[in-house]
């Protein structure tokens, strides 16, 4: 069965967001990746073959090891997707700040 991968159903898990800031400052190997967390192995694989599938991650092969990174393409699209939401909610606090400092000094 094959299965196609959303992007935002793999950065939904907290592994997967866990691992993306690991390697975002330095490519690391599977091996290096799962050092950082209290789980099986193959359950790090299985989160990198998702981000490898999603394309937020790339491979490397250097010898024997293969090395993960970010694809700071990929990630731009997502983060470009994610703008107009955050402008539009960053816009609603300021709102409401306003809102609650006129409440604030009519007391």
């Amino acid at each position: 069965m094959n299965l196609r991968r959303d992007v935002f159903q793999a950065i939904a898990d907290p592994t997967r967001r866990a691992i993306l800031l690991l390697v975002a400052t330095q490519s690391m190997t599977a091996g290096a990746i799962a050092a950082n967390f209290d789980t099986a192995r193959p359950t790090v694989s299985k989160h990198l073959q998702i981000l490898t599938e999603c394309e937020l991650l790339e491979q490397d092969q250097n010898g024997r090891e293969i090395y993960y990174h970010i694809n700071a393409k990929k990630m731009k699209e997502v983060a470009d997707f994610i703008e107009p939401f955050r402008k539009m909610w960053d816009d609603r606090f300021n709102k409401l700040e306003a809102i609650m400092k006129k409440y604030k000094t009519k007391k």
